[in-house]
C-alpha cells in the first residue's frame, strides 16, 4: 500500500518546506518589526496631524474663548463700582458673540451686569461657582443651573480676588454657541471633515454635522488628558466608518472633536503595514508555493510513480517496466533502472528456485515412492513367512506386524501421490487405511460393516504415523476380540473441536470386562502412540455393548490453518 506523501512529517516535501520556511522566517520577522515600528510612527504622526487639524478647525472657538479669558481677567478687578453696568453693556455691544457680562460677589449675588440676570437662589452652591471659590481661575460650563441667555450659550467665569488673595466673587461672560461655530474652510483639514465642541461631560456643545458624531467612548476624557489628544475609529450615525480625534480646547472644560472619513485620511497609513508586513508575508508564501510546486514536479511525483512500480513488484507483477521514468531527472532514471534490474534479477532467481523446487519435489516423491515399495516388499516377505508358520500365535504376531508396515507404506504413498509433500489429507487416508485393514481380514470371517465420520484435517507425516498406528491397533483388536470371524459393525469418528482432535474407534461385539483392563502388546503400543502425540487414550464400553478406543491429542496451529483451507477447498469443489 502506497502512503500519501503528506502522511509523514519526514517526507521530502515537508523537509524542503520546513528548510525554506526557516530560511525566510528572519526576513518575515524583520518585515513585521519594521512594519510595526513604522506604523507606530505613522500613528503618532497621524495623531499630531489630526489634533492640529482639529484645533485649527476650532480656531474661531479657541480665539473666542481666549479673548473671553483675557477680557474677564482684565475686567475682574475693576468690574464693581460706579457705572459698572454701563461699562459692561458697552463692551457687549462692541464685541459680538457676548450675550451678557455679569459681576457676582462672593456669595453669588449680582453686583452689576450688562443685561438682565435670571434669579438663582442656589447660585452660591452651583458647581461652577464652587470651583471659583476653591481657587480655579477659569471655569467653563454648559450647565450653569439657570438660563442666562435666550439662545444656546456657554458660561465662562473668571475668579475675582481681593488684594490679599481672598475670594471676591467672579466675572462671567455668557458666550453664544453660534459664535463658537468651527471653521471648515481650512485647506489643512481632511476632505469631508466635520468638527464639534464637547464639554467635560461629553456633551456636544456645537457641531458642523450632528450625524457625523457618535457617542464618545466612556474613557475618552481620561485618555485625552493623559496623552494630550486621542484618536479612535468608530461608525457615525449614518453607519459609516470614520476616524475621530479629540483634543482639549480650554483646559479640561472644553474639547474639540474632529470627524473624517478613515479611508481617505489613512490611505498611506494603511499602505504602510501592507508594504511592511503583507509583502514579506506574500513573498514568504510564494516562495513556499514555488518550492512545493517544484518539489512536486521534479521529485515527489516520480517517487510516487516508483512507489507504485515497487508495489506492483511486491505483488509479483515483475513484468511491469517503469517506462514513464525516461522523462524524469537523471537521478530518478538511475533509480528506475535499478528497480528494473532488481525485477529482472528476481525473475531469474525465481525461475531458478522454481526449477530447484521442482527437482526437489520430484526427488522427494521418488524417495517416498521407493520407501513405499520397500515397505511393500517387506510386507510381502512377512506375508510369505506368515504362510510358512504353523503356530497360530506366531502367525497372528506376523499379521499384526505386516499390518503396521502396510500402514506406514500407505503414509508414504499418500505423500508422493498427494499435492503436498509435507502434509496429508487425514480423511482420505483414514478411509483408505480402514478399507485395507477390513479387506485383508474379509477372507477369514464374516462381513464387517464400517461407518466413518471424519472431520477435514491436513496433518504432517510425523504426527500421522503414530495416529495411523493407533488406528491399526484399535481396528486389529476389534477384529480379533469383537468380531472373531463373526462379522459386525465398526465405527470410526474423528472430530476437531477447538485446539484438540479426538479419534474414536468402536465395535458392537460382546467383549468381556477383562478386555477393558487388559495390558497386552496392543494396549502398550496404543499408549505409546498417544504419548508421541502428547495426547491421552482410554478404553470404554459403548452403547452397543462393544469397546471404544479413544485418542485425544492437541492440534497444532499449522494443522488448523490447513484444516480451514481444506474445508474451503471442499466447499468450492461441492
Amino acid at each position: 500500500m502506497i502512503s500519501s506523501p503528506w502522511g509523514s512529517l519526514s517526507t521530502i516535501r515537508v523537509r524542503l518546506t520546513a528548510a525554506l520556511a526557516a530560511a525566510l522566517l528572519p526576513v518575515l520577522i524583520l518585515g513585521a518589526v519594521q512594519s510595526t515600528l513604522a506604523f507606530r510612527r505613522e500613528a503618532e504622526a497621524r495623531r499630531e496631524s489630526l489634533t492640529a487639524a482639529a484645533e485649527r478647525a476650532a480656531s474661531t472657538a479657541r480665539a473666542r474663548m481666549e479673548a473671553a479669558n483675557i477680557l474677564l481677567e482684565t475686567l475682574a478687578p475693576h468690574s464693581v463700582g460706579f457705572q459698572c453696568a454701563q461699562r459692561l453693556g458697552e463692551i457687549t455691544e462692541r464685541l459680538p458673540g457676548y450675550s451678557n457680562l455679569i459681576r457676582f460677589d462672593r456669595v453669588g449675588r449680582v453686583a452689576c451686569a450688562a443685561h438682565d440676570v435670571p434669579q438663582d437662589p442656589a447660585r452660591e452652591n452651583r458647581a461652577w461657582f464652587q470651583s471659583l471659590v476653591r481657587g480655579d481661575n477659569l471655569v467653563v460650563t454648559r450647565d450653569p443651573g439657570a438660563i442666562y441667555s435666550n439662545q444656546p450659550a456657554l458660561l465662562t467665569a473668571v475668579r475675582a480676588s481681593m488684594p490679599d488673595g481672598t475670594f471676591d466673587g467672579g466675572l462671567v461672560a455668557v458666550i453664544s454657541l453660534h459664535s463658537l461655530a468651527p471653521n471648515l474652510d481650512g485647506v489643512a483639514l481632511p476632505a469631508k471633515a466635520e468638527v464639534a465642541l464637547v464639554d467635560s461631560e461629553g456633551r456636544y456643545i456645537n457641531f458642523t454635522d450632528v450625524a457625523a458624531f457618535p457617542d464618545l467612548p466612556h474613557d475618552w476624557r481620561a485618555r485625552t488628558d493623559k496623552a494630550g489628544s486621542l484618536v479612535w475609529y468608530a461608525t457615525d450615525r449614518r453607519a459609516q466608518r470614520r476616524v475621530f480625534t479629540a483634543a482639549p480646547l480650554v483646559g479640561d472644560d472644553l474639547y474639540v472633536v474632529l470627524s473624517a472619513k478613515s479611508q481617505n485620511l489613512f490611505s498611506f497609513a494603511e499602505l504602510n503595514p501592507l508594504t511592511g508586513l503583507a509583502f514579506p508575508l506574500l513573498t514568504f508564501a510564494l516562495a513556499l508555493l514555488a518550492v512545493l510546486v517544484a518539489t512536486e514536479r521534479v521529485v515527489i511525483r516520480w517517487i510516487a510513480y516508483l512507489q507504485r512500480i515497487a508495489a506492483l513488484y511486491a505483488r509479483g507483477r515483475l513484468s511491469v517496466r517503469p517506462i514513464q521514468a525516461e522523462q524524469a531527472p537523471p537521478e530518478i532514471r538511475d533509480l528506475a533502472e535499478t528497480l528494473e534490474d532488481m525485477a529482472d534479477a528476481i525473475v531469474g532467481r525465481d525461475a531458478s528456485l522454481r526449477d530447484s523446487l521442482a527437482q526437489k519435489d520430484a526427488l522427494m516423491r521418488e524417495i517416498h515412492h521407493r520407501v513405499k515399495n520397500n515397505l511393500q516388499v517387506i510386507s510381502s516377505l512377512l506375508n510369505m513367512q506368515q504362510r510358512a508358520l504353523s503356530d497360530p500365535a506366531a502367525r497372528a504376531a506376523m499379521s499384526d506386524t505386516r499390518q503396521r508396515i502396510t500402514a506406514l507404506a500407505l503414509i508414504y504413498r499418500a505423500l508422493y501421490q498427494g499435492p503436498d509433500l509435507k502434509r496429508v489429507d487425514l480423511r482420505s487416508f483414514l478411509e483408505e487405511l480402514t478399507a485395507q485393514l477390513i479387506a485383508a481380514d474379509a477372507l477369514h470371517g464374516g462381513a464387517i460393516e464400517t461407518e466413518l465420520h471424519v472431520d477435514a484435517l491436513i496433518i504432517d507425516p510425523d504426527r500421522l504415523a503414530p495416529l495411523a498406528l493407533f488406528a491399526v491397533e484399535a481396528i486389529t483388536n476389534a477384529q480379533k476380540h469383537a468380531f472373531a470371524g463373526k462379522g459386525g459393525r465398526l465405527t470410526l469418528d474423528f472430530t476437531v473441536e477447538g485446539d484438540e482432535a479426538t479419534l474414536k474407534i468402536g465395535d458392537d461385539g460382546q467383549a468381556s470386562d477383562d478386555a477393558l483392563v487388559a495390558s497386552g502388546v496392543g494396549r502398550t503400543l496404543m499408549t505409546a502412540f498417544a504419548r508421541q502425540l502428547r495426547g491421552r487414550t482410554e478404553l470404554s464400553r459403548n452403547a452397543a455393548g462393544g469397546i471404544t478406543a479413544k485418542l485425544t491429542f492437541p492440534v497444532s496451529t499449522g494443522d488448523l490453518t490447513a484444516r480451514t483451507q481444506a474445508a474451503a477447498g471442499n466447499q468450492a469443489a461441492a
